[in-house]
């Protein structure tokens, strides 16, 4: 099949087009480079350089494409709340945009890349599909505005929509900002350098942690599964971990103990937040095939920061 990646050169996007390649299927990729890593990507997938926004571009990409995947958008949740502007006119404005070329285009299915943020606080865990959703930051409101747009523009103009609520995603060259950074890959980095862990709050907060690969798996079977359209489906492990035990597993990956300082002072989220696989298991046939302990192995065994 054709496909469209937007975002095409972040963490989910590059490890999604080269496994789309590897699978035989051609592959186009679109990111405008502002936290891209096109190093990574497939020599033979063809990356342009582009705005989400830019509608005669979208167009061009379009063309034959039967499949998108938007995994295009700002993702820094602390970020977002300085800046919600940004937010949404890239996550929003963006989606927007994307699906008018759709529309223009006669694109046959879209996949957003939606985010298990917009949930927010529930008092039932696992957390599922149709629980009310509760989104505290504008990132997570912006998610909620794109699914919104995603299944009202597909139903008024006839393409198949789906959205995949993704937890918290690992891997290889997961980018480690300064400022910010994913908790697993900070962590590990930490760790490795002998300088302290820093966990928010008490470190019994939950959360769910999916290996890159299985997100991947889950977004290639949102493409190729008939009869999913309008379907909002979960995509995390299923199994809670508190922070102190994920620190705790990443010194004993990495076989050094980590020095780990508790700041209190600044606020850990949500308590608790774990996945209810059991709709993406009965709709999308998904289950997730990598164990936390077993994923921090991979990464530690395949990031090339973590190398020398």
């Amino acid at each position: 099949m054709h496909a469209l990646v937007t975002g095409g050169a972040g963490f989910l996007g590059l490890h999604l087009a080269n496994r789309l390649h590897a699978l035989g299927w051609s592959v186009r990729a679109l990111d405008d480079l502002s936290n891209g890593q096109p190093e990574f990507l497939d020599r033979d997938i063809p990356l342009q350089e582009g705005d989400v926004n830019d509608l005669p571009l979208l167009w061009r990409l379009l063309k034959n494409v039967e499949v998108v995947f938007h995994l295009a958008a700002l993702a820094n949740v602390p970020e977002s709340v300085h800046y919600p502007r940004a937010y949404n006119t890239v996550n929003t404005g963006g989606t927007v945009a994307l699906l008018e070329a759709c529309r223009d285009v006669g694109v046959r299915r879209v996949i957003l890349a939606s985010s298990a943020t917009v949930y927010g606080a529930q008092s039932r865990q696992p957390v599922s599909e149709d629980a009310p959703l509760k989104p505290g930051v504008p990132y997570a409101v912006s998610k909620v505005a794109a699914e919104n747009y995603l299944f009202s523009i597909a139903r008024l103009n006839g393409f198949e929509a789906v959205a995949l609520r993704i937890f918290n995603t690992y891997g290889p060259w997961q980018p480690v900002p300064h400022a910010h950074a994913p908790v697993i890959p900070r962590f590990m980095h930490d760790t490795l350098n002998r300088r302290s862990v820093v966990i928010f709050g008490d470190g019994h907060q939950t959360r769910d942690f999916i290996y890159i690969d299985d997100v991947v798996h889950a977004l290639v079977l949102a493409a190729e599964k008939p009869g999913i359209h309008g379907h909002v489906l979960n995509i995390g492990s299923g199994c809670e971990t508190t922070i102190n035990e994920l620190v705790d597993l990443i010194g004993q990956t990495v076989g050094r103990k980590p020095h780990v300082l508790h700041n209190q002072g600044t606020a850990a989220g949500v308590s608790r937040l774990v996945a209810d696989m059991s709709k993406a298991r009965r709709v999308l046939d998904f289950k997730p095939r990598v164990l936390l302990r077993d994923g921090l192995q991979r990464f530690h065994e395949l990031e090339p920061a973590f190398q020398g």
